[in-house]
């Protein structure tokens, strides 16, 4: 199982919200460079980020730091925000980026996302971002009537890297993951499943890495390896060892 750290821009900077909610951030470096490798090198395989501005213009944002970021690491970068059709995504792949998150296309445009899919097998992960069971769009700005379950089912296919499954009532809270729709999920779709959301310390770990024989892969942590309720080289050596 992975932990993933996350590292989320808005306005050129490291940020956290609250529920996604952009009048609620906190601002964490302004060198999310600096913030990236601090992270690689504490021993992480992978890393989240999230062009915040680009989720809700509809567009990428945050180009020239992605880039950057993409540049200074070694390890994978997977991106969400701002990507809505097929020229973007290959953009952003050109940019560095090892997998791209498709949220609200995929949503939106299921076919297009699809085609996304087959026309970049391993490198495109499906984003379910899901407020009271039904997913937002938009940068969580709005909520669709599509629920989460559903929309995770079209995507199980072979070519989707994986399924990021965020509960937006939990994330940026400390409040703990929500593992009954994480489960949930889980038993619906083949594809490795990431959740995020929620993991405030190495309890939540522990109940994640018991979640792995159901087909949790990983899980996205920011808030907590920020603000050190969670250690971010103790939960790696717990998922590695398990």
């Amino acid at each position: 199982m992975e932990a993933i750290p996350a590292v989320d821009l808005k306005g050129g900077r490291c940020v956290r919200l609250r529920q996604g909610r952009m009048d609620d951030e906190t601002v964490f470096s302004d060198d999310p460079v600096a913030m990236a490798k601090r992270w690689a090198d504490l021993g992480a395989q992978r890393l989240h980020v999230v062009d915040l501005d680009g989720a809700v213009q509809g567009r990428p944002a945050n180009a020239a730091v992605i880039a950057a970021i993409c540049r200074a690491l070694e390890i994978p970068v997977q991106l969400g925000g701002g990507v809505r059709d097929l020229a973007g995504l290959a953009a952003t792949l050109e940019l560095g980026v090892d997998r791209v998150i498709l949220g609200t296309l995929a949503a939106r445009q299921p076919e297009v996302a699809l085609e996304a899919v087959e026309r970049f097998p391993g490198r495109v992960v499906i984003g379910i971002d899901a407020r009271d069971g039904k997913v937002a769009v938009s940068g969580w700005l709005e909520t669709s009537e599509l629920d989460y379950l559903e929309a995770a089912k079209r995507f199980d296919a072979p070519g989707v890297a994986a399924i990021v499954f965020t509960d937006i009532s939990r994330d940026g809270m400390h409040s703990g993951p929500n593992l009954e729709s994480t489960a949930r999920l889980c038993a619906h779709v083949s594809r490795p499943v990431i959740a995020a959301g929620g993991v405030h310390d190495m309890a939540d770990v522990r109940r994640m890495l018991a979640m792995a024989p159901l087909g949790l892969a990983g899980f996205i942590t920011g808030r907590a390896i920020y603000e050190g309720s969670l250690d971010l080289a103790e939960a790696l050596a717990a998922c590695a060892a398990a």
